[in-house]
């Protein structure tokens, strides 16, 4: 698997195997690092984090598959012990815990973002930020299905504690990214 072309990655990197699995332990690396910044407003179960951006920006960057293979790596790496995951914490456990949905919405969405970018929506504001939103949106339908599986919460409940206290960050996220892509497509020459 290499970088999928246009994104990014494929612009900045050499389009090799070597440059793409390097890319995507550096993403996983990116996504754990990004945890690490994380607090918690009771009574939410859900920390606050930057992985969100970090997911995000995997599959603007590499595109769907290399960004899903980054996260599947980042999971693995948490799952076998390494604390990369929220608070330093590890374990296969985390994935059955209030946490669990979230994290498997990781893969889905960095391949969904991967998707869009390999469309070219990273090359404008609008898409972009479209884009990252909709990637925002598939990491809350796998938690609030996490909290309702792993925690026993409602839907409502779920929804109430695991997406709205996260919109208005999520959102700043999205329209960072959104207009970071097309910037950084412009350094490379590049834009529409």
């Amino acid at each position: 698997m290499t970088i999928a072309a246009p994104v990014l990655a494929a612009r900045i990197l050499p389009r090799s195997r070597i440059a793409t699995a390097l890319a995507v332990v550096g993403f996983a690396g990116l996504t754990a690092l990004a945890a690490q910044f994380s607090f918690r407003v009771p009574p939410i179960e859900v920390p606050f984090t930057l992985q969100t951006m970090a997911v995000l920006l995997a599959g603007g960057m590499l595109g769907s598959k290399a960004g899903a293979a980054s996260q599947v790596l980042y999971l693995l790496a948490g799952s076998v012990g390494l604390p990369v995951f929220a608070e330093r914490s590890a374990g296969l456990r985390i994935l059955s815990e209030a946490t669990g949905g979230y994290l498997v919405g990781f893969v889905v969405a960095a391949f969904v973002v991967g998707k869009m970018a390999e469309r070219r929506h990273d090359r404008m504001v609008l898409t972009g930020f479209a884009a990252f939103l909709i990637g925002s949106l598939v990491i809350y339908l796998f938690g609030v299905i996490g909290l309702m599986l792993n925690v026993g919460l409602t839907f409502g409940a779920a929804v109430a504690g695991g997406v709205v206290p996260f919109v208005f960050w999520d959102v700043l996220k999205a329209l960072a990214a959104g207009v970071g892509m097309p910037a950084a497509w412009r350094v490379t020459g590049e834009g529409r």
